[in-house]
């Protein structure tokens, strides 16, 4: 469904990514796990066009993608939930939701799908006239989840959605991403929470410093010996 091919991204003079190479069927589950500066987000960011490659190939559905503008991307059904949820502050919760749908004209689907996220959600239709800002995090990380599922999207790419969260949060977006997957979304997961990533996933790839240096299901990687001593803490 999505691939990437020998994609390299320089940042100035420095590759944030030299030359990777992955693969997410539909469907799936796929999470790049690795340290902060591995390459993670970058790689999203690729493949939602905020960031241009210097080469390299990234497909979607039979189609070359890298070079697109990032709102042709979000039309095609490849939406993201950035790091830090990046909601607008002062807007209310109903106001962020349709920020998620403003490349959208079907009125009566949005209208049902808003009320699909409020089923979802159940707290934000409870707290749809309050400013973002005044929410929780793990209520804000809801708008962020609801404002993607309003653009109507056949891929997720999460960037650290558990960052910042108590360890009870962080259970619980887990929960909403799992449930994303069983609903038929394919979801890549960038998370520097391990053990959280590998116990959602299918398939799991390892960056540093911009490189794949370790590949296979989720639940191999978390068996192998140098991961659990690197990033699970045993």
């Amino acid at each position: 469904m999505l691939r990437i091919e020998n994609l390299v991204v320089h940042y100035g003079g420095v590759a944030a990514l030299d030359g990777i190479s992955l693969e997410v069927e539909e469907g799936s589950i796929v999470t790049l796990i690795g340290a902060n500066g591995a390459g993670k987000s970058t790689c999203l960011k690729a493949v939602s066009g905020l960031v241009r490659p210097t080469s390299g190939e990234i497909w979607f559905q039979g189609t070359r993608i890298d070079g697109m503008k990032p709102q042709r991307i979000v039309k095609m059904g490849i939406v993201q939930v950035p790091e830090g949820r990046r909601l607008f502050p002062y807007m209310s919760v109903f106001d962020n939701l349709l920020t998620g749908a403003h490349l959208r004209k079907d009125q009566e689907q949005i209208a049902r799908d808003l009320d699909g996220v409020y089923r979802y959600f159940p707290i934000l239709l409870e707290k749809r006239k309050q400013a973002a800002r005044s929410l929780s995090g793990g209520q804000q990380q809801m708008v962020a989840f609801g404002r993607g599922l309003m653009a109507h999207p056949k891929v997720f790419l999460f960037d650290e959605p558990s960052l910042g969260l108590a360890p009870m949060l962080v259970r619980e977006v887990g929960e909403h991403i799992r449930q994303h997957a069983e609903e038929g979304y394919t979801i890549v997961l960038v998370e520097q929470n391990a053990n959280l990533a590998l116990a959602l996933a299918d398939r799991a790839y390892v960056l540093e410093r911009g490189r794949i240096v370790l590949e296979g299901a989720a639940k191999e990687l978390r068996d192998n010996e140098y991961v659990r001593k690197a990033y699970l803490g045993i």
